[in-house]
């Protein structure tokens, strides 16, 4: 689908704002030029969609915490080719990828020292950030399934060493659920928390088989937007599926309203 036609999906479905993705083979690529980027951003805006954030999945295949230089060099690239982008879209956030220890969904990434995984994916972000500040975007870094930034206090502070306001987290309830608490993570980043990715998740299931569709999973939602309200949260909350998932795009704009509501 492009770009044009999922804003027109988006405006006929009664979505508030849309989140793209750096894929190559997407409706943004890392080729997309400043002139067709900017060319999205005004049909968005004719189309009063707005665009928040921007996602990108490149730092599964280039991680910036690989043992191999030339790899991290490539991570830090790709990033810096996100920035770019969200800049000319106009989104004020990325969804940033910090690296990994290793994943259970790259078989081929050999797993890593936690301290240097941390050594790395600090050296990481000081690449990128100052790109980052120059242009206005935030690097929203996700707790994601990359056994790496397990905790709440954790993530905290790997996100304040950088000391930086353009450094916070782009937080996805649905990725604790199999080792933690969503409210306890929410009240924990507080202020940290730049954008919100809302999934479900089945605890029982265990793996990547148990995402499921909103409120269809062990996610206590009332309390998730209870607790977002009181740290003050007031940014995107943004539905995201398994890629191909039938319906998706119905699915998720019912389930966000009646979250919205919770």
């Amino acid at each position: 689908m492009s770009a044009i036609e999922t804003l027109d999906k988006a405006k006929e479905l009664g979505y508030d704002a849309v989140e793209f993705t750096v894929d190559p083979a997407g409706a943004i690529t890392p080729q997309t030029t400043q002139k067709e980027a900017e060319a999205i951003k005004a049909e968005a805006d004719k189309r009063g969609i707005k665009l928040i954030t921007l996602a990108s999945g490149l730092a599964w295949g280039a991680s910036p915490t690989s043992a191999d230089p030339k790899v991290r060099s490539e991570a830090q690239a790709n990033a810096k080719t996100q920035i770019r982008l969200a800049a000319w879209l106009g989104c004020s956030t990325i969804l940033y990828l910090p690296g990994m220890v290793s994943a259970c969904f790259v078989p081929d990434f050999t797993p890593q020292p936690y301290d240097k995984v941390w050594q790395w994916a600090r050296e990481g972000v000081l690449a990128v950030l100052p790109l980052a500040e120059e242009l206005n975007v935030k690097l929203g870094i996700e707790n994601v399934w990359n056994r790496f930034l397990l905790g709440p206090v954790e993530m905290a502070q790997f996100i304040d060493s950088f000391e930086s306001d353009f450094v916070g987290s782009y937080f996805d309830v649905g990725n604790v659920m199999l080792y933690g608490h969503p409210e306890h993570w929410i009240k924990i980043l507080g202020k940290r928390i730049f954008a919100v990715h809302a999934k479900d998740f089945r605890v029982n299931v265990g793996n990547l088989d148990g995402f499921v569709d909103l409120l269809a999973g062990d996610v206590n939602y009332p309390v998730v937007m209870e607790t977002l309200r009181e740290v003050g949260y007031d940014g995107p909350l943004t539905a995201e599926y398994v890629p191909g998932t039938l319906g998706a795009a119905e699915k998720a704009i019912a389930s966000l309203k009646l979250i919205e509501k919770m």
